[in-house]
């Protein structure tokens, strides 16, 4: 799961693993099934929500 990371100057990062890597792949490659036009994949990603699952310990 995403791990977002605080850092000292107030910036945060979110540090992915290689499950959460190719889940993006794999949303990406789902919600842009079948569109081959470049602003078509922009507009359907701009219009799509993608969300990664923080890790809480």
């Amino acid at each position: 799961m995403a791990k977002i990371i605080e850092n000292l100057n107030g910036r945060r990062i979110i540090r992915l693993n290689s499950n959460d890597i190719i889940n993006i792949v794999r949303e990406y490659q789902n919600i842009t099934s079948g569109l081959f036009d470049y602003n078509a994949i922009r507009q359907k990603l701009d219009i799509t929500d993608l969300y990664l699952p923080e890790d809480i310990n």
